[in-house]
């Protein structure tokens, strides 16, 4: 089916872009029934909704001409509830109204309030912003909507989730009363409903189905995987797929950060998008996304709207969203204009229960099964490969260098360092065991050590130190090398480890122990492949600059008072603390007698020597809120000295001193 009749400026730039037929809300906003009145429009995200407002609203801005006059006061307004959605929508109607000669102005939070009132003041016949920024400017009297025909309000749900109920009822009971009003949402809540009955008249309502939206081309799987294994699941479907583009969803801005450091060094092309990034920054990782500079986008739900790229074929959801029309906000990214898309749920064991509702609520069936395999992967390289290195055309200086190089080599060692060459660029893929696998061995090992008798010939299960990982090269003689990286920089075994693979040039079974201290990392390496090590450490990174060199020796053990005075660990894995106290903490490195505090702390240090840290003891912070502001461990053990003490000096006042950490 075609679209109606257009105006030719809009159908010449439809046709530009290969829009040959309209999508199921398009057809519908242009209908009969539709046509010069307000329209409540329900249809999901990646359905066409942008060119469809775009689209409709043509008549009312341009009438029988084919041109926009000098633009002076804007003849259409558009509110959207995020800065990327609303530079999204600007981009849109750019290029829709490119031939028409329209001038599209935004106002987003986050970008100069001053070059806007410039824009503003030269003149625009489009203007699109999000609900807090239009409204400063409408305040300030520096938008003029006197001559305003059409307002348009994109994912009015979603700003209302925001928050924003009070600017998008304030703009529209300012904008001039014979305006046409557009309101689109995914769903309608009853704060939409009542929103529409107050500010519409007449609305003509448009309901388009999920499947005959944009949904019904993303294939959703669900991926059971241990709660230690979501990271390496995140890297095994990326390197399954292999999209051009890809989006990595987390709930939090620290999972982010996190996430997007561990793929950087496996060596992935990858950028992060969160609330507390500038719109600058944004904006750079955006179009370095686009630009094809960047293939991987790790980001909060702050995504989850308003980023629209032709390549993105893939979406993994690393945290559970926490409702469904998050998820399918998330999912709406990849699927759009025709394309084929996935949409991948890491699914832990305790969340499977979850996850099966949030399918369920969303009216989504997804296929069940576990994370590829480092075989599958590196079989589909096999395959990638042959089809890169034979689509182009030979040239006559491949040909020359081809015959030089079988005169010195034979083919099959060629083809070898080819192989190598191809492989050498790639992230390596994880090993990963299936959950479910992975508990029943859990459960069998339980049940036989239950059977063990307890005496003195049950073996002892040695225990890992902590800082220390369980890893040892068996039966091979070790080499120790020294990082300049300790626990005081956020060191830790897991990114640690490819790291240390990537600079080598080694495979991480050649990696034995790894012991962590404050401000520095040691570990083994197998004496098999220790002498190419340390030469390619040598070499400058420029990824990162942490110093690698050999050590002579095994590395010494701390001695028994270094070991107390050292800050609280957290042990590989786990997110409780290790605390060890000595019997008198006025006795192993802390101060005399005659320096120690006097007063009321001194008495408190001395009637609970082993009081258990704080609520708020967390790597030695202060617990605040806590009566006579006594901080960390109770019992003054130098390794919990306070941030912050506090003590009567000799003129009764209370003194504060601030030691750096």
């Amino acid at each position: 089916m075609s679209f109606p009749a257009l105006t030719p400026p809009l159908a010449r730039a439809l046709a530009e872009r290969n829009y040959d037929s309209p999508t199921p809300v398009q057809l519908a906003v242009l209908g009969e029934d539709a046509v010069d009145r307000d329209l409540l429009v329900s249809a999901q995200t990646g359905s066409g909704k942008t060119v469809a407002y775009g689209l409709a609203m043509a008549r009312d801005l341009l009438g029988d001409v084919e041109r926009f006059a000098q633009a002076g006061a804007p003849l259409a307004l558009i509110v959207a509830p995020t800065r990327e959605l609303a530079l999204q929508v600007q981009r849109e109607l750019t290029w829709l109204y490119e031939h028409a000669r329209a001038r599209v102005v935004s106002c987003v939070g986050g970008m100069d309030p001053r070059r806007e009132q410039r824009e503003l003041a030269a003149g625009a016949h489009i203007v699109v912003g999000t609900p807090g920024r239009l409204c400063d400017h409408l305040r300030r009297k520096r938008l003029d909507i006197s001559e305003l025909k059409v307002v348009v309000l994109d994912e009015a749900d979603e700003m209302l989730n925001l928050g924003f109920r009070e600017d998008m009822e304030f703009i529209l009971e300012t904008t001039p009363e014979t305006r046409r009003t557009l309101l689109f949402s995914a769903t309608f809540p009853r704060g939409i409903v009542a929103l529409a009955k107050q500010y519409q008249q007449d609305a003509f309502r448009i309901e388009v189905a999920g499947d005959e939206g944009g949904h019904a081309d993303i294939e959703y799987r669900a991926i059971r995987v241990a709660a230690g294994d979501v990271e390496h699941a995140v890297v095994n479907v990326l390197r399954f797929y292999e999209s051009p583009s890809a989006l990595v969803f987390c709930n939090t801005r620290d999972a982010v950060r996190h996430l997007q450091a561990a793929l950087l060094e496996r060596g992935f092309s990858v950028v992060a998008l969160s609330g507390e990034l500038t719109q600058n920054e944004r904006t750079l990782a955006l179009q370095s996304l686009r630009d094809g500079r960047a293939r991987i986008c790790v980001a909060t739900d702050v995504a989850a709207r308003g980023i629209d790229l032709p390549s993105l074929d893939l979406v993994i959801h690393a945290d559970l969203p926490n409702d469904p029309e998050v998820m399918q906000h998330r999912s709406g990214r990849t699927g759009r204009a025709g394309r084929k898309g996935v949409s991948v749920l890491l699914v832990p064991p305790v969340r499977r229960r979850r996850a099966e509702v949030l399918l369920n609520l969303s009216g989504i069936e997804a296929n069940w099964g576990t994370a590829p395999q480092a075989d599958e992967i590196r079989k589909l390289d096999h395959e990638r490969m042959k089809d890169v290195l034979f689509t182009e055309d030979t040239s006559a200086d491949d040909l020359e260098l081809a015959k030089a190089l079988l005169a010195e080599r034979s083919a099959e060692d060629i083809a070898a360092a080819l192989a190598r060459l191809y492989r050498a660029r790639l992230p390596s893929p994880e090993d990963i065991i299936d959950p479910g696998e992975r508990s029943s061995s859990r459960r069998d090992e339980r049940h036989r050590d239950d059977r063990t008798p307890r005496g003195d010939d049950r073996p002892e299960r040695p225990r890992a130190k902590s800082g220390t990982s369980s890893k040892h090269v068996m039966g091979e003689p070790t080499v120790w090398f020294r990082a300049a990286i300790g626990r005081r920089k956020n060191a830790e075994a897991r990114w640690l480890l490819p790291m240390i693979c990537r600079r080598g040039g080694i495979d991480k079974r050649d990696i034995g122990a790894i012991k962590i201290s404050d401000t520095t990392t040691e570990f083994e390496i197998s004496e098999r492949v220790a002498e190419s090590f340390a030469a390619k450490v040598k070499r400058p990174d420029k990824e990162d600059s942490i110093r690698i060199e050999l050590v002579t020796g095994a590395p010494q053990e701390q001695a028994p008072a270094e070991k107390r005075a050292r800050a609280p660990q957290r042990d590989e894995g786990e997110d409780r603390q290790v605390v060890r106290r000595s019997d008198d903490p006025w006795k192993a490195n802390g101060p005399k007698p005659h320096d120690r505090p006097r007063g009321k702390p001194e008495a408190k240090h001395q009637s609970k020597p082993h009081a258990k840290p704080q609520d708020g003891d967390k790597f030695g912070k202060p617990a605040f809120g806590k009566k006579n502001k006594t901080f960390g461990n109770k019992s003054g053990d130098a390794k919990h000295a306070p941030s912050v003490t506090e003590w009567p000096g000799a003129s009764g006042k209370k003194n504060k001193k601030k030691r750096r950490g």
